[in-house]
């Protein structure tokens, strides 16, 4: 490849849209752009919202009456068709394997580039979507999911517990592990007063936060029983829950049932350069979600400075050291609980937490990581010269 490398971007969701997928995608093409490299973003469209940035592709998209931050993509466009051969891609990046990733696999093939694939999300696990047999559903994404990893030439894995499942079900082939990176600074650098003040949060108070889309697979209904339980005893505890989703009624409604509805703040969504004052007002983070596939979210609360107490699931895990950076327990809210009032009670511990993840985020610098990505084109771009692709055992 040439010293500037020109990137294609393909992926279902992008701004003003956010979620982790968007998140890593704005990030590597930030720190891809200050390399000196060029990032086109082919992506949906998005009514009300006009790109300030350049090189951003948009393909006509379907909203959702029941997704308020969601289009579906309409993959046909004769304007990018006619643009794609003048952009002289290097490489093809897709972030998702339906839609607009299988035109990325497409186009990949048309135009002789290798295809990158970063797996972000466990797909099968978000089978409760659809309005059909939950099983049936799960394989057919399963096996969809496997026919599009082996028309890639690599895959990326957002941690090395997705990486190990990928391989123990039985794909074979170029797969590395790239985290999304993280800038760093503004993590470091908030202030978190302001968002207290906000709130109405004392001084005294212990706030614990947690970040995310209020869906099922995220299990905020755990993280709420196990705030419950904290709070018992200890009357200055809250809970702050910033971000939106179809699950925030009944999460309010499952505060109101446990008699907490009054120590826990639905934040609902915050622009992505509020989350870092956010994090710094708190005083430690939680989650409880058991499909992430790095625990983003995870590692910013660590970056902000806050221990980490959280369900022991892929991602998570690999962000966590527990005992070291943060606690991880069983999928139990009542472990949760007991983890929580631990770091609220143990001035040391917490400490300790702080200090060890504070240490180990460092690994997470978006430079790190965006310079290993860059290294990942390059030996796609070998395969797609060796016409080696990646393989799945039945």
């Amino acid at each position: 490849m040439n010293n500037r490398r020109h990137i294609g971007f393909y992926t279902n969701t992008y701004l003003p849209t956010m979620s982790g997928v968007v998140r890593s995608i704005v990030t590597f093409k930030r720190a891809f752009v200050e390399m000196g490299h060029n990032v086109f973003v082919f992506a949906q469209k998005t009514a009300r919202y006009f790109d300030e940035e350049p090189f951003i592709f948009r393909y006509p998209a379907v909203e959702l009456p029941f997704a308020n931050d969601y289009a579906l993509p309409v993959p046909i466009s004769s304007s990018i068709d006619d643009t794609l051969p003048c952009l002289k891609l290097d490489v093809i990046h897709s972030h998702h394997p339906f839609i607009l990733g299988e035109t990325a696999a497409r186009k990949a093939e048309t135009l002789h580039l290798p295809l990158v694939f970063t797996f972000h999300t466990r797909y099968n696990e978000y089978a409760h979507y659809i309005p059909f047999s939950r099983e049936l559903t799960k394989m057919v994404v399963e096996r969809r999911v496997e026919n599009y990893l082996e028309k890639c030439q690599h895959i990326v894995t957002p941690s090395n517990s997705i990486k190990q499942l990928l391989i123990d079900n039985g794909v074979e082939g170029d797969i590395t592990t790239v985290p999304t990176g993280i800038n760093l600074e503004p993590f470091r650098a908030a202030d978190g007063d302001g968002v207290r003040q906000k709130h109405g949060w004392k001084p005294d108070d212990t706030v614990i936060i947690s970040v995310g889309r209020l869906a099922k697979e995220k299990s905020f209904d755990t993280l709420i029983e196990a705030a419950a339980i904290a709070m018992k005893d200890r009357p200055r505890v809250r809970l702050a829950i910033v971000g939106s989703g179809m699950e925030e009624r009944n999460l309010k409604k499952l505060a109101r049932e446990l008699g907490i509805a009054n120590r826990v703040d639905f934040v609902g969504a915050v622009p992505y350069e509020e989350v870092p004052s956010y994090l710094k007002a708190a005083d430690l983070f939680s989650f409880a979600s058991l499909t992430e596939t790095q625990g983003l979210v995870t590692m910013e609360a660590m970056a902000a400075g806050l221990p980490v107490v959280a369900v022991s699931a892929t991602g998570t895990s690999d962000a966590v050291t527990s005992g070291e950076d943060g606690l991880l327990t069983e999928n139990d809210s009542a472990a949760l609980a007991q983890a929580l009032s631990n770091v609220i009670d143990n001035q040391k511990l917490k400490e300790k937490l702080v200090k060890g993840a504070t240490e180990r985020v460092t690994w997470f610098d978006i430079n790190y990581q965006a310079q290993r990505m860059l290294e990942v084109y390059d030996q796609a771009a070998v395969a797609k010269k060796e016409r080696r692709h990646i393989t799945v055992r039945d």
